[in-house]
């Protein structure tokens, strides 16, 4: 399932990149993330509890930095395990704009296997939506705190 979309910040580029390009901070925008944990500059995990409608779904999640490009281009891959389903999902960010205005095409495949996968894309997608949504809220919080330097 590919979804994509852009989002607009009312911040610096370098500030943006700052935001998601550090694992912790990205971690703050996610759904349910009960643990975090970093290895190094290009893998971490979380255990994460997925909100799936009726009660959520306890995952394990890896994620590994697969490209980056400083202040332009980021793309990393998650990996997924719970009881029930694996998830697998390549996102990639792109950034342009100057001053104080930043632009991001952003592009995420995800690929969820298992009894949950078999819920299909119609049951799936509506959910996937407002988790993404819920995503770019929390990352526009997250950017407009590293901007003020709070």
């Amino acid at each position: 399932m590919k979804i994509e979309g852009t989002k607009e910040f009312d911040a610096p580029r370098a500030v943006v990149w700052s935001v998601i390009n550090d694992p912790a901070k990205m971690a703050k925008t996610m759904p349910g993330v009960e643990s975090f944990e970093i290895a190094d500059d290009t893998h971490w995990s979380a255990k994460v509890k997925v909100p799936l409608g009726l009660g959520g779904l306890k995952m394990s999640m890896q994620f590994t930095k697969l490209e980056e490009r400083p202040l332009e281009f980021a793309s990393l891959n998650a990996k997924g395990t719970g009881v029930g389903a694996l998830m697998n999902m390549t996102t990639s960010f792109t950034l342009s704009g100057e001053g104080d205005q930043t632009h991001m095409d952003w592009e995420a495949d995800v690929k969820i296997a298992g009894p949950v996968g078999s819920m299909g894309q119609r049951v799936l997608q509506p959910i996937i939506n407002q988790q993404v949504g819920n995503v770019l809220s929390a990352l526009d919080a997250q950017v407009q705190e590293a901007k003020t330097g709070a």
